[in-house]
């Protein structure tokens, strides 16, 4: 699979970031800085430090984003949607709203929908990824889960948000594709360290990775080099 794309294609499907506790300004410019040199797709900053990332990829190809409700989602909606529209205000081309995850595993699938409706509807034509956290999902949960994106007019469903001990798996991965069955997008994230599994992935149907900064290099170099060997194998000898 990998061999049929370039890696300059490859990166226009991966968003890398810096939503981490610890990422300082030094962090978000080094961030946008790699973004456009490989030309990655998106590169998404906690809220605080949008302003500076808009700055730093103005002229890039490079969408910038910011996460809503981030990283635990148990924020109230009306928390959410201001921070949703100030986030639109201050730059953001593509947001990732963290689902309720409580409210989900409570069974109180009115009021995750309404929420994923108010935020979408609050920042349309911005796209909005609903992170499921699926970590702390059971499959049921799962399946009710992208549902309700797919109910709320979200544009993807994504995984997780990197900061809970396990992330995007195949067998999880296969099971959210299988449920969402081409209904709405959906984008791998947290643990994603090697082609192959990208490889598999897109596979399956993802259509937008969430990458580590150094592991997207690394798998776009892993691109580079299996595709320079496919072309010399290809090239008959004389």
């Amino acid at each position: 699979m990998a061999n049929e794309f370039k890696a300059t294609e490859l990166a226009r499907m991966i968003d890398i970031s810096a939503v981490q506790t610890f990422h300082d300004l030094t962090d978000v410019a080094e961030l946008a800085l790699v973004a456009r040199s490989y030309g990655f797709i998106a590169a998404h900053v906690l809220p605080g430090f949008v302003p500076l990332l808009k700055e730093k990829l103005t002229g890039s190809d490079t969408l910038v984003g910011a996460p809503v409700g981030f990283p635990s989602g148990g924020s109230t909606t009306r928390i959410k949607l201001a921070e949703a529209r100030d986030l639109v205000e201050a730059g953001v081309q593509e947001m990732d709203l963290m689902m309720n995850v409580g409210r989900l595993r409570s069974r109180d699938k009115e009021y995750v929908l309404g929420e994923i409706r108010a935020a979408v509807d609050a920042v349309a034509p911005v796209p909005v990824k609903v992170i499921l956290e699926i970590h702390y999902l059971t499959d049921e949960e799962i399946k009710v889960a992208c549902e309700i994106c797919i109910s709320g007019g979200a544009e993807y469903v994504k995984t997780s948000t990197g900061w809970a001990p396990s992330g995007a798996t195949l067998d999880r991965v296969a099971l959210i594709t299988r449920f969402v069955g081409g209904a709405i997008k959906v984008k791998a994230s947290g643990g994603i360290r090697d082609l192959d599994t990208v490889e598999n992935m897109l596979a399956l149907g993802v259509k937008r990775f969430g990458i580590n900064t150094d592991a997207a290099i690394a798998i776009l170099s892993q691109c580079q080099t299996r595709r320079r060997s496919a072309e010399l194998n290809a090239t008959p000898s004389k």
